[in-house]
């Protein structure tokens, strides 16, 4: 059993809440403290990894009780610690909606399948932020990738990762598809 200094019951709470409800909890803690973060939410475990890869924090792991997910993160100390930057290159969902014509654009859904089936924009791939790092070379380095999610959160750390990765052109659409009124296709038969 791993010994926590913390427990932050996250469970019911969906994209972005477990990670703000975590950031906060983590200022409460000292260098080198542990928090269990349980959560219900399964894109909570990507959202996990890729926060504390971008606060400096470190993602020590996840277990499994049911439905809940218990992921375990170790404060940072000042030498480790990182300030937190938001993807610089963003577009609003009517920017968005004014490229998607474009031959050299791709719309990058990093939601989770469950998501992505009842409600995506048109055309949009479809990998799932916990999966990016393993299938990034799907996607085509030369053209634009516009980075999706719920809220812009995800989106964010996927922006970045693809960035490391030598993606040139990548931007985040800050909105999400919680303030997304174009078309919507779905697959959920």
């Amino acid at each position: 059993m791993i010994q926590t200094d913390k427990i932050l019951d996250a469970k019911g709470l969906a994209c972005p809440m477990p990670i703000v409800r975590t950031k906060k909890a983590m200022k409460e803690l000292e260098p080198g403290q542990v928090i269990e973060v349980q959560a219900t939410d399964k894109g909570s475990l990507a959202d996990m990894k890729a926060w504390a890869k971008s606060s400096g924090n470190q993602y020590l792991g996840t277990s499994e009780e049911g439905d809940v997910l218990k992921h375990y993160l170790r404060k940072a100390d000042q030498l480790e610690e990182k300030e937190e930057v938001s993807f610089p290159h963003t577009v609003t969902n009517a920017e968005l909606q004014e490229q998607m014509d474009r031959d050299d654009v791709i719309v990058l859904d990093v939601r989770e399948p469950a998501e992505y089936a009842f409600g995506h924009i048109e055309g949009a791939v479809s990998i799932p932020l916990g999966e990016l790092e393993n299938r990034a070379q799907e996607l085509d380095a030369e053209k634009e990738v516009i980075v999706i999610c719920r809220t812009g959160n995800r989106s964010d750390f996927a922006a970045k990762q693809l960035a490391e990765k030598g993606f040139g052109r990548v931007k985040n659409a800050v909105e999400g598809m919680s303030q997304w009124n174009g078309i919507t296709e779905q697959n959920n038969t």
